[in-house]
């Protein structure tokens, strides 16, 4: 978790919107709560003062590990989804895209471990995340990053790859389309 007194982001902001819009949609906030907690959460400059506006409403339980196999076909996890702590990747002759930009991410770090071949495989992280490509086996595969290694929400890829590619970016945009 972040340190209390450090800076709150834009995304870290449109985040905690999100969960507090979606517990007005549950039924957990009334309208009039929302509002007062949504000036709160656009006028927070540091994490101690962003935390209280989320603290009694439930957070997204992301589990230890998940595995995603993929064999001749395509796999793609896109929108709100549970991001777990560690992801195992194994995919043959399959293209792999996790977009992790409208994800429920619980953990600061989250480690992807890949076993692909033959495959094309994406990472699309949101604005002011990082990644680190430095711990993977690559035999006639390529990789590309146009991320820093150092920031907020951290990725750290392992693994081997055998004959495949590996692009880890932010999400593309023109006019009010994303991709």
């Amino acid at each position: 978790m972040p340190k209390p007194e450090t800076r709150v982001s834009d995304a870290e902001r449109d985040k905690v919107v999100e969960l507090l819009t979606q517990a007005v949609g549950e039924g957990r906030l009334t309208l009039e709560e929302f509002e007062e907690r949504l000036s709160g959460v656009l006028a927070a400059t540091t994490h101690a003062e962003l935390a209280p506006f989320t603290a009694d409403l439930p957070q997204a339980a992301a589990p230890e590990v998940a595995e995603l196999r993929s064999r001749a076909s395509a796999l793609k996890r896109t929108g709100r989804w549970v991001v777990p702590r560690r992801l195992v990747v194994q995919a043959q002759e399959s293209s792999v895209k996790l977009d992790f930009t409208a994800a429920a991410i619980a953990t600061p770090t989250v480690e992807v471990q890949l076993d692909v071949r033959a495959s094309a495989v994406t990472l699309i992280l949101p604005k002011g995340a990082s990644a680190s490509l430095d711990d993977i086996e690559v035999v006639a595969s390529s990789t590309k990053t146009t991320v820093p290694d150092a920031g907020g929400l951290h990725v750290v890829v392992r693994g081997r790859m055998k004959a495949s590619s590996l692009r880890v970016r932010y999400q593309r945009r023109f006019l009010f389309w994303r991709w």
